[in-house]
């Protein structure tokens, strides 16, 4: 036998991808390059809870037990929901990461108060399993889950969704400012004055949703949002000024059109999702002007007095487009024209 022959031969050791710490699986990535970044999806979430306390405190003072057991039942059922889906589906547990507490209280602020806790339940469930679980969880969803569930609920149950109650009282309101001015002879039993209007519809203590009556409260959870880099402005002012613009054009009360329906709650708690908005700064723009232009054309056209989640789930749509359209290719240089002559242009 040749000496080469009896040579052992060295296998290379299989190199292994490294664990990380919490992660029992190596995480999927893209191509590179990557961003690093130290804030993970649980503090965002947790950030996007901190900023809807202030509207979710007001909202159980003003509307009271009813309000509050809406919240309870909602973040309980989506947190249950992504639970046994996951568990029947053989996925990793996600609830860690807040994702599903963050749905289900965002859902139950767009609902009315007095909405029935069972039909709350449901609507929680189906934004949970269907508009997020069945695209892939976290990350995949196409639209935002919360306005899919408010969708649903409004298409099944469209008179518990637009029963409304009087601030402070367990009575059953006629309607909510944006019906009045739709509907109604204005909004003069909210302040008398127009003066009183704009103040009454800026504390929110008038009837609505949950989450949406008070524009202070919005206001202070936008404000922690941008101080925590959380979310980017592009989206809900450019929302907030097309509906305030085209609200003008079209002869009505721009002040009352931004500060009297669920634009400004949409505008920053809807608007800046991660996964459902777009992820370069011109398509947040556009997405923000699209989401407050339709707004205001279903409000003025539509049968329902307020357009706001039909806008945002409408422009959701386009955000794979805008994504492609807008998004600049790393190591992409413009072609230089060059003359007949071989000189650059």
């Amino acid at each position: 036998m040749s000496d080469s022959a009896s040579e052992k031969t060295t296998v290379p050791p299989v190199l292994k991808p490294p664990v990380l710490s919490g992660m029992p699986h190596p995480p999927l990535l893209g191509s590179s390059p990557h961003i690093a970044s130290p804030v993970d999806s649980r503090r965002l979430m947790a950030y996007v809870l901190i900023a809807l306390a202030p509207v979710t405190v007001f909202g159980v003072v003003i509307y009271g037990i009813s309000a509050l057991l809406n919240i309870l039942v909602s973040v309980a059922a989506a947190e249950l929901a992504e639970l046994v889906f996951r568990k029947i589906t053989r996925q990793d547990m996600r609830n860690a990461d807040l994702s599903a507490a963050v749905t289900g209280l965002l859902l139950a602020l767009v609902l009315p108060p007095a909405m029935p806790l069972w039909m709350t339940a449901l609507g929680s469930i189906f934004a949970i399993v269907v508009a997020k679980e069945f695209f892939g969880g976290l990350g995949a969803n196409v639209f935002n889950p919360a306005l899919i569930g408010r969708a649903f609920l409004l298409m099944s149950f469209p008179v518990a969704a637009t029963t409304w109650t009087a601030p402070f009282t367990d009575a059953v309101s006629g309607a909510t400012p944006m019906a009045l001015v739709k509907f109604g002879d204005g909004l003069s039993d909210l302040g008398g004055a127009y003066g009183g209007i704009i103040k009454t519809l800026f504390i929110g203590t008038r009837a609505g949703c949950i989450g949406e009556s008070s524009m202070a409260m919005i206001i202070v959870g936008f404000v922690f949002l941008l101080l925590t880099k959380t979310i980017d402005w592009r989206a809900p002012v450019t929302m907030l000024a097309s509906t305030f613009v085209l609200s003008f054009v079209f002869g009505g009360d721009p002040l009352v059109a931004i500060m009297a329906g669920g634009v400004a709650f949409g505008a920053v708690f809807m608007a800046t999702d991660y996964v459902s908005a777009p992820l370069t700064q011109k398509g947040k723009l556009i997405f923000g002007c699209g989401a407050g232009i339709i707004t205001v054309l279903i409000r003025q056209y539509g049968n329902y007095p307020e357009g706001t989640s039909y806008a945002i789930l409408i422009m959701n749509a386009t955000v794979p487009f805008l994504n492609k359209l807008l998004n600049k290719k790393l190591g992409y240089v413009k072609p230089v024209k060059v003359k007949s002559g071989g000189a650059s242009k």
